[in-house]
């Protein structure tokens, strides 16, 4: 009792210095970025819940490959050691597994591995990073100056509206009254500023929030420095504007910053909206990735060439996990590290002879069951001397498989253990088989 009051004294007292200097995702970031639900998360029970690599600072995140001058990474040769310890770690694994490994360790260096890193399939949720990046496009285009941009992403309120349908994903709302975050599900009357749709986008994986703020970046394109408009103006758009137009418009902030950072879009897509509502308004097509695709999408960012550095860098920090870490980011061998993270996943269940579906269960489909993940992994490094040191790694994974009938949180967690671990000892690295139902569990909830 007396250890854990001591813990909870050194995070308030953590908490209590951090400088409120940036926009940003980390709980420093609250008071430029607008973030309210930061605030919650930074007091001293709930910041207490998080781990050593939660709490980076704002000042922590950086861009790691701004100056980088050599090749796209999978323009080397694949690294042999790195290329023997994936397969020899994935060969009792499904074939649906996909995965690829950049090592940016010692960026003159850099070093990369994948197994089946051209398998297509839906990326499900990690295809809002897409639309975060689509939004900050699209501002960049109308507002060159990033401190517009981030005026504009702290202050400009935004509602739902009737985008918002069969919302699945609870996401924090501060509520100062209780002086504490409060969950709910996002409804049609709530506003929040784009900063906080992107957060909750990003963070829980709120559907209506992936929709919006694509939605936005849609509306930004449209009305340029006319932006943001009224609720009238924006129904009246989108009613009134033919499905081609609106779904051209869809596409185009979607693709053109993909295009402008050389990310093929043959292979990364994301085609429709990700609500009911959000479908009907603007028509869409299909979405899908491999994880050669989304590893470059991460290596862009960390060259500050996606969509520009100032903007790289932002999205960054709204992917730095600050919430209760999940599927890949689960893994405890990970606590000390930072990890910039998006996970996604779609399941479906047989139609069986009656007419009913099976049941299946959630995340463990037996029609399909994609589960994918997309982290950056970062040693916090105060020195030189410990940038040398075999435990200052810093790696982008991605990860993709459709295993039925299986969840595979539990598994994606212990990649990502194996993975760190194969990327800081230079050692292959054997899976753990077995798990109890606990631990399985407990490995899929994000909240």
């Amino acid at each position: 009792m007396i250890n854990k009051l001591i813990a909870l004294i050194l995070v308030a007292t953590l908490i209590t210095l951090l400088p409120f200097t940036a926009v940003a995702y980390p709980l420093d970031g609250e008071e430029e970025s607008g973030i309210h639900r930061l605030k919650g998360y930074s007091m001293p029970a709930e910041a207490a819940k998080l781990k050593a690599g939660q709490l980076w600072h704002v000042a922590d995140v950086k861009l790691s490959l701004i100056d980088y001058q050599g090749v796209d990474f999978d323009a080397l040769e694949q690294d042999q050691e790195l290329s023997n310890a994936i397969s020899a770690m994935l060969s009792k694994r499904d074939a649906s597994y996909s995965m690829v490994i950049v090592d940016y360790s010692d960026v003159e260096n850099l070093r990369w591995a994948g197994l089946r890193p051209d398998l297509k399939q839906n990326p499900g949720s990690v295809g809002k990073l897409l639309c975060m990046t689509a939004l900050f496009h699209a501002l960049s285009e109308t507002f060159p100056e990033p401190a517009q941009r981030a005026e504009l992403l702290k202050n400009t309120m935004v509602q739902a509206g009737d985008w918002v349908t069969r919302e699945s994903h609870s996401v924090p709302k501060w509520n100062a009254e209780l002086n504490r975050n409060t969950f709910s599900v996002i409804n049609q009357t709530d506003i929040f500023s784009l900063s906080e749709w992107i957060d909750h986008a990003i963070s829980p994986s709120a559907n209506a929030a992936g929709a919006i703020i694509w939605r936005e970046a849609m509306l930004v394109k449209h009305f340029g420095k006319a932006y943001p408009v009224d609720a009238e103006t924006r129904h009246d758009f989108f009613a009134k504007t033919s499905k081609t137009e609106l779904a051209s418009l869809a596409r185009s902030v979607i693709t053109e910053p993909l295009t402008a950072a050389a990310i093929d879009t043959s292979n990364l897509q994301q085609g429709s909206m990700f609500t009911s509502a959000g479908k009907q308004k603007v028509p869409g097509i299909t979405s899908f990735a491999t994880t050669r695709e989304l590893a470059r999408l991460m290596f862009r960012m960390e060259q500050g060439k996606l969509v520009d550095a100032w903007s790289s860098l932002q999205m960054k920090k709204y992917m730095y996990l600050t919430k209760r870490r999940y599927r890949y980011a689960y893994a405890p061998e990970l606590n000390d590290k930072a990890v910039y993270f998006k996970s996604g996943s779609l399941y479906a269940c047989k139609t069986l002879e009656d007419g009913t579906l099976s049941k299946c269960g959630k995340y463990m489909g037996d029609k399909q069951n994609l589960m994918n993940s997309i982290a950056i992994v970062e040693s916090k490094v105060e020195s030189k001397a410990e940038s040398e040191e075999a435990n200052s790694a810093k790696y982008i994974a991605a990860l993709m498989s459709n295993v039925f009938g299986v969840n595979s949180a539990w598994d994606h967690s212990r990649i990502g253990a194996a993975t760190d671990a194969m990327v800081t000892t230079r050692k292959p690295q054997t899976l753990k088989e077995n798990a109890s139902q606990q631990e399985i569990s407990e490995s899929g909830k994000s909240e």
